[in-house]
């Protein structure tokens, strides 16, 4: 009898696994596709072009996770980009962004905002470093019983209101102002100049089918500034062999510690067992028909495609199951892969050789209004006719993905809509928007779209079928206000537990929600384990 069954074989599935069977559990992971690592796999997609698929990048990834894991030793290498980012511009000037660089690239558009460039940055790192505090542990969760059960949560939501009352008033003034307002906002309060705004608020919109201006849209910012690269915070990198190598490194891991990994195995029903009111889950039965029993079930996947397709409707409370078809998801995001023979050429600063931009994120965006004006259109018809697109050119980094003298860049595309206006299918459109990006590039590197070898799209459909991404939604539900920390995926079930005993999730619809983090399997496995101790789970 196998304790625990995981479905889906993303990265906190494995993280989750290994972090059970290093406990002693018995664990099998169950994943629909030959290979392992959800939406962060490394494939070939042109004949001798490699590179990631979906995820693209790092920084989330969680230290811990990585040291526990012992990544590193199980072959994984991340190197930080030679420059953050790059804005080209259409007047012909262009923005750098990376360290002892910043201030100097911000002054020749304002010598104002250069100086108010080094209190920002520590205004957002007061925020950034109490969500990391929280990153790894399980939120405040809302209990109904006595006063007894509700005690834990109580003292959790107590030591969190602690920290914020130590804080300076002026710093919990602006932590309200990154929780609540719009990034746009937040922004055009520090600065004037509109490059290096549209370089801050690119990270609000990053997975997020909004506009700066949004309210809430602040804190997706933040959510993409917490992270850090090799002991460097706020840093960004490239997995060498792209970002399959961290779920390989990881599934090696996991299997070192016995874990059972299936691949080509998806999973149609979730069994639950009749000694309860509301069931118990006792197993699944995989697409193939072969039923397979644990003591208890963990869920990867999306929380509304879990209820709402693999789980018995009727096992569930009606509000409950209300709220989960309601669970928002949707990034507008359209993901592409290209082969080129070429570096791109900017016109802004000529050139083919490999320079330190080339191997930064090169991001199609010059103003805020340019990224409100494309969330608009995108609302009202299907894409953004100046879609923001962002540029990585991994190759530059790591020549393992593509021939020599030759490169792969990952496009990572706002804003499309999740579903397309009229009932049109992506299936219709998709090679349309595909076109629309390459020229988009082209028109700030003239030699692109003749330099494109062969390409690979992923509209939000096809993410939604071949990774299970709901609308194509990157973080398995946005990052609304609604749906963050305790009402992540809802009040009551913060705690990676769902209204089914024996039924947990561990994926980036829990706290603390998308990116590659490991974080929500980390997290799970630390309750799931509590549960087996105090043996809760029957």
């Amino acid at each position: 009898m196998r304790d625990v069954i995981i479905v889906g074989g993303g990265h906190n599935g494995l993280v989750c696994a290994h972090y059970l069977a290093k406990a002693g559990l018995k664990v099998t992971v169950l994943e629909q596709r030959g290979v392992v690592g959800g939406a962060a796999v490394t494939e070939e997609f042109h004949p001798g072009f490699r590179n990631s698929v979906a995820a693209y990048t790092v920084s989330l990834l969680n230290p811990k996770v990585i040291r526990d894991l012992e990544l590193v030793r199980q072959g994984l290498k991340i190197v930080e980009r030679p420059l953050s980012n790059f804005l080209p511009l259409d007047d012909g000037r262009y923005l750098k962004v990376g360290p002892g660089k910043t201030a100097e690239e911000v002054a020749k558009f304002s010598r104002r905002d250069a100086d108010r460039l080094q209190a920002y940055g520590e205004h957002l790192e007061v925020a950034a470093e109490l969500l990391r505090d929280t990153v790894l542990q399980t939120p405040p969760n809302l209990v109904q019983g006595s006063w007894l059960s509700a005690l834990p949560e109580l003292i959790k939501a107590g030591g969190l209101g602690n920290r914020m009352r130590k804080l300076p008033l002026a710093t919990q003034r602006e932590l309200l102002d990154l929780f609540t307002k719009s990034a746009g906002d937040y922004l055009d309060g520090w600065f004037e100049s509109a490059p290096i705004k549209a370089a801050f608020g690119f990270d609000s919109i990053v997975g997020n089918y909004a506009s700066p201006y949004t309210p809430g849209s602040a804190y997706v910012l933040l959510h993409h500034v917490f992270g850090e690269v090799n002991g460097k915070k706020g840093a960004w990198g490239h997995a060498i062999g792209g970002m399959g190598a961290i779920t390989q490194a990881m599934a090696r891991a996991a299997e070192a510690r016995g874990v059972e990994i299936r691949t080509g195995c998806g999973v149609r029903e979730v069994l639950l067992s009749k000694d309860q009111a509301q069931g118990r889950a006792v197993g699944v039965v995989t697409a193939q028909g072969e039923r397979l029993d644990a003591r208890v079930v963990v869920s990867n996947l999306n929380p509304r495609l879990l209820y709402t397709s693999l789980v018995d409707p009727a096992a569930l409370p009606a509000d409950f199951l209300r709220r989960m078809e309601g669970w928002r998801c949707g990034s507008g995001t359209f993901r592409m892969n290209v082969a080129l023979s070429e570096l791109p050429d900017f016109s802004c600063l000529p050139g083919k050789a490999m320079a330190e931009h080339h191997g930064s994120g090169i991001i199609i965006a010059p103003s805020l209004d340019y990224m409100e004006r494309a969330y608009h259109d995108a609302r009202a018809l299907g894409w953004a006719r100046k879609p923001i697109v962002e540029v990585l050119i991994p190759s530059t980094l790591d020549p393992t993905l593509a021939p020599p003298g030759q490169h792969v860049a990952s496009l990572f595309c706002q804003h499309v809509a999740p579903q397309l206006p009229d009932g049109a299918s992506w299936d219709q459109h998709r090679d349309t928007v595909a076109d629309l990006m390459i020229a988009t590039v082209n028109h700030y590197a003239p030699n692109f779209k003749q330099s494109v070898l062969g390409r690979q799209i992923m509209s939000p459909l096809d993410l939604e079928r071949t990774f299970g991404l709901v609308g194509g939604d990157i973080f398995h539900g946005q990052l609304g206000l609604d749906q963050l920390f305790s009402a992540r995926p809802m009040l009551g079930h913060a705690d990676y537990r769902g209204p089914i005993a024996g039924l947990y999730t561990c994926g980036a619809g829990t706290h603390p929600g998308g990116g590659v983090t490991g974080a929500p399997g980390h997290n799970a496995a630390h309750e799931i384990l509590r549960d087996f101790k105090q043996r809760k789970y029957a």
